[in-house]
C-alpha cells in the first residue's frame, strides 16, 4: 500500500466489529503483518478473548462505531501506543432481513447506523490521524452495496450508503491532492459467518444463500490484496459482481430474475440445514 505502511515497521491497525468471524480474521492477517491492531468491538469480552488469542500485542477497547467520541478515542489510543495508525477496517456490521415493513423503526435505524454512520465515522477518524502519515482505510461493504436486494431492503440501502460515502470521499481526497491516503470498498457475497448461521431458516435472506457460500478466509485474502495493490472496489468473486453491476444497470432484468435467484437460495438453505453442515 501506500503511505507509511510501505517503509519501516508497521504502525498502528484497527479493526471494528473484530471480537468474532471475518473481523477477528482480519485482526489476525493486520498482526501476522506487524501491525500493532486494535481490536474494537461493541462486546468487549469477545474484543478482549481476539486480542488475548491474536497476540503480539494486540489490544482490545469496547468500540460501538454509532458514536463518533468512542471512534475517535479507539484512533487516539492506536495512535498513541503505535506512533501512527497505517490501516482501519470498517468491519461492524447489523443484518436484519425481511421486507423493509416488516422491521420496527428500531431495526432500520440500528442497521442505517451500524452499517453506514459507522462506516462514517471510522474512516473520517482515521483519515484525521493519516494525514501527513499516508495510510489505507479499508471498508467490508458487500454485493447488496451495489445492486438490489429482496429481503434485505434496508441492509442494501445502508451498504448503498457505504460505497457511496466511500468512493466519493476518495475522490475528495485526490481532489484535495491527498495522495497517500487509499479507500478500498470489499463487496463480497454471502459469507460463512456468525452473521449468515442464524439466517439459515430465513426466507428473507435467501439471496445471501444463492451463491457460493464464501468462507472468511476467501474475504480476508482479498483485503490483503487490497492492502498491497490499493482497488477502490472489489467484488467476491468476481462473477458475482458482473451479475449484481447487470441488475442495476438493467433494473427490469433484475426484476425478472429475482424469482429464481432468491429459489436458489431458498433450495441452498434447505439442503444446508438438512444436512447439518456448513458450505
Amino acid at each position: 500500500m501506500r503511505g507509511s505502511a510501505t517503509t519501516g515497521t508497521p504502525g498502528g491497525a484497527v479493526v471494528t466489529g473484530a471480537g468474532r468471524g471475518l473481523g477477528r480474521q482480519i485482526a489476525e492477517l493486520l498482526a501476522d503483518r506487524g501491525h500493532q491492531v486494535l481490536v474494537t468491538d461493541v462486546d468487549v469480552e469477545s474484543a478482549r478473548k481476539a486480542a488475548d488469542e491474536i497476540g503480539r500485542g494486540a489490544t482490545a477497547m469496547a468500540v460501538d462505531v454509532r458514536d463518533a467520541t468512542q471512534v475517535e478515542a479507539a484512533r487516539d489510543a492506536v495512535v498513541a501506543a503505535a506512533g501512527r495508525l497505517d490501516v482501519w477496517v470498517n468491519n461492524a456490521g447489523v443484518l436484519f432481513t425481511g421486507p423493509a415493513w416488516d422491521l420496527s423503526p428500531e431495526q432500520r435505524r440500528l442497521i442505517l447506523d451500524v452499517n453506514a454512520l459507522g462506516t462514517i465515522n471510522g474512516t473520517l477518524a482515521a483519515i484525521e490521524a493519516m494525514r501527513g502519515t499516508g495510510g489505507h482505510v479499508v471498508n467490508i461493504v458487500s454485493l447488496a452495496g451495489l445492486t438490489a436486494v429482496p429481503g434485505e431492503a434496508v441492509y442494501a440501502a445502508s451498504k448503498h450508503a457505504a460505497i457511496g460515502f466511500s468512493l466519493s470521499t476518495l475522490q475528495d481526497l485526490r481532489l484535495a491532492g491527498i495522495k497517500d491516503i487509499d479507500i478500498s470498498c470489499i463487496c463480497p457475497d454471502g459469507i460463512w459467518t456468525p452473521m449468515l448461521y442464524d439466517k439459515l431458516d430465513d426466507p428473507g435472506s435467501a439471496l445471501s444463500f444463492s451463491g457460493k457460500l464464501l468462507q472468511p478466509e476467501e474475504v480476508v485474502a482479498a483485503v490483503g490484496n487490497a492492502l498491497d495493490k490499493p482497488r477502490p472496489v472489489t467484488t467476491i468473486p468476481a462473477w458475482r459482481g458482473l451479475v449484481a453491476r447487470l441488475a442495476d444497470t438493467l433494473p427490469a432484468v433484475g426484476l425478472a430474475a429475482a424469482p429464481l435467484v432468491v429459489a436458489q437460495g431458498r433450495r441452498t438453505q434447505r439442503k444446508l440445514l438438512r444436512d447439518g453442515t456448513s458450505s
